[in-house]
């Protein structure tokens, strides 16, 4: 499928537009929940957890190390280099949940059929919603990338070679990430993550901000606006593919479309996969199995970079 064409302004006037829908309406684009039955997301989430644990008993993993000093929070590493051998590159997956739920216990499913392929996995917990603003979320997530550019290579990962993805609001955060203006006050280089992947993500907040997940996340014009990855794509950008379920609600497909088009017309390398016969929660599940085209597309990604 491709997406759709239309200048810069144009896919982002659409997307600023739709903060200006109904309740109603925006309500059923983004509740991915009520594509599924009860039964079918307790299924999946069980899935998330249980396809874990693997990763937790993989040899030389390196459990929670904290990477943020002034919020504890911590990440978990497996399948980097041993001492003496050579740095691995590292994809580092950042979990969904609407920026209130799952946490890193639950996004290591990833780990081992990389390590096959010689990719490290980092996985990261971050404070939720509404505990903490999206804000702080974000500089969290951030600090998560200096960390690993700063002190990767203790933990046998290379730093000239992080890859960062997440799925529904771990993808948002993925955009994050990639957008500019954030890098020089970190003090990292502004291609610090060489390749990115997007799953169901989420990449402008005005209908978030008009929709039921207002309740929790709180946003405030100001946030909406600084922290849009479509209003932040950057000059220099890096390899990204933008990828999303055939059964996701219909705002998750809109945005993902709109992004990947937006890449490209920033002049970046950008692929776009709709993935069929799955749904807003079991896609990213994908990864766990090498044999999709979802974890080769990934695998692509991490070797040409």
């Amino acid at each position: 499928m491709t997406a759709p064409s239309g200048s810069a302004a144009e896919l982002l006037g659409a997307l600023r537009g739709e903060g200006r829908l109904s309740r109603e309406a925006l309500d059923r684009d983004y509740n991915a929940r009520a594509t599924v039955t009860s039964a079918r997301f307790d299924e999946e989430m069980q899935r998330y957890r249980q396809l874990s644990q693997p990763a937790r008993a993989m040899p030389g993993a390196t459990l929670d190390v904290v990477y943020d000093e002034i919020s504890g929070q911590t990440l978990d590493i497996f399948g980097a280099a041993a001492p003496g051998e050579r740095l691995k590159p590292v994809f580092l997956f950042v979990h969904g949940g609407y920026w209130r739920a799952l946490s890193k216990l639950d996004s290591a499913f990833m780990a081992p059929a990389l390590a096959e392929r010689g990719i490290a996995t980092a996985v990261l917990d971050y404070r939720l919603a509404p505990a903490v603003s999206l804000a702080e979320i974000v500089r969290e997530v951030r600090q998560a990338v200096s960390f690993l550019w700063r002190r990767g290579a203790n933990y046998g990962v290379d730093p000239q070679r992080i890859f960062a993805g997440g799925s529904s609001a771990g993808g948002h955060l993925t955009g994050t990430l990639l957008a500019n203006g954030w890098q020089a006050a970190a003090q990292v280089p502004e291609n610090v993550v060489k390749g990115a992947l997007t799953i169901s993500g989420l990449f402008h907040l005005a209908p978030i901000a008009a929709s039921f997940v207002q309740e929790w996340i709180g946003l405030t014009p100001r946030e909406v606006a600084e922290l849009s990855p479509a209003e932040h794509i950057s000059g220099i950008g890096c390899p990204l593919i933008v990828a999303f379920a055939s059964g996701e609600p219909a705002g998750f497909g809109r945005q993902s479309r709109a992004y990947h088009q937006l890449w490209r017309e920033a002049g970046h390398e950008c692929g776009f996969m709709e993935i069929p016969d799955r749904n807003h929660f079991d896609v990213v599940l994908d990864l766990a199995d090498p044999e999709t085209m979802l974890s080769h597309a990934l695998t692509e990604l991490v070797r040409r970079g």
